[in-house]
């Protein structure tokens, strides 16, 4: 399915993420500390036996903050692509199973969304909404759902051409049936490569919004937030922006790798020719 070195990096990316999600699902037991209590005797500690990646400006653990901020960074992945999945699923069925004008009005209103900048379009959801990792999960959701969307017509228009929907039209099937039974399984390959792509674009936009304050609040443990803290203590605890830097980097790399495989493996021309 994947040349060796594919797979090497694919099954690299799929041990980190477990590891990861572990990590997160085991937090209050692997943690060494509380991630919200402070030292500040201990503050700007640098990496030792007793605390492993050094303490930040409030004497806090790092790597309690990083496990447990491994869990926003999940949970925000998780729930902003079932929520982008489910409404361009329904988009993208209507646009390319109805009318061309039923197309042509949803399409632009996708096209709408898809124009202005993520992050722009993010802070300004979220202001509606208001400030936590709730309402950064609704407005990445939202955000988010074009890209499934267009992913979906496109397959749509492309497969209720074939003959066997034209089969299943002339037998008398339902338009429901059709795209339940016909449909969505022949999408479930090129929608798992989109999903793996927007879970680790999530990560990102979720720390981008940690960072410029408008998502999840202190004290909560966050990626973005740690880099936040992080920013006017470069010199004298270089560590506090490292670590948290190097797993959001991490992550995302692995997403990343996940989705270039599941996209080589579901092209037969790729798969053909390797």
């Amino acid at each position: 399915m994947f040349g060796k070195s594919q797979k090497i990096l694919f099954d690299l990316a799929v041990l980190y993420l477990l590891i990861l999600m572990i990590s997160a699902i085991a937090a209050p037991l692997i943690a060494p500390y509380n991630p919200t209590e402070q030292f500040l005797l201990k503050r700007f500690h640098s990496p030792s036996l007793e605390n492993i990646m050094g303490t930040d400006n409030f004497g806090r653990d790092i790597l309690s903050r990083i496990i447990y901020g491994s869990r926003s960074a999940l949970i925000v992945g998780i729930v902003t692509v079932a929520i982008s999945l489910a409404i361009g699923m329904v988009i993208g069925l209507l646009a390319g199973m109805g009318t061309r004008s039923l197309d042509n009005v949803l399409m632009l209103f996708m096209d709408s969304l898809l124009s202005f900048p993520t992050i722009l379009l993010a802070i300004t959801v979220v202001s509606f909404l208001g400030y936590g990792i709730v309402q950064v999960m609704l407005a990445l959701g939202i955000i988010s759902s074009p890209i499934f969307a267009r992913l979906i017509r496109a397959e749509t228009l492309a497969i209720k051409t074939e003959g066997y929907i034209e089969a299943a039209r002339a037998l008398g099937t339902s338009s429901f049936k059709i795209a339940f039974k016909h449909i969505i399984p022949n999408l479930l390959g090129k929608v798992a490569v989109q999903c793996s792509l927007t879970f680790g674009q999530a990560i990102v936009i979720e720390s981008s919004l940690s960072y410029l304050g408008v998502g999840t609040q202190p004290p909560d443990a966050s990626w973005g937030l740690m880099l936040k803290d992080a920013r006017n203590y470069l010199i004298q605890a270089p560590w506090m922006a490292i670590y948290p830097g190097l797993c959001l980097a991490l992550t995302v790399l692995a997403f990343n790798i996940i989705g270039d495989s599941l996209a080589e493996s579901f092209n037969p021309r790729l798969t053909g020719s390797s």
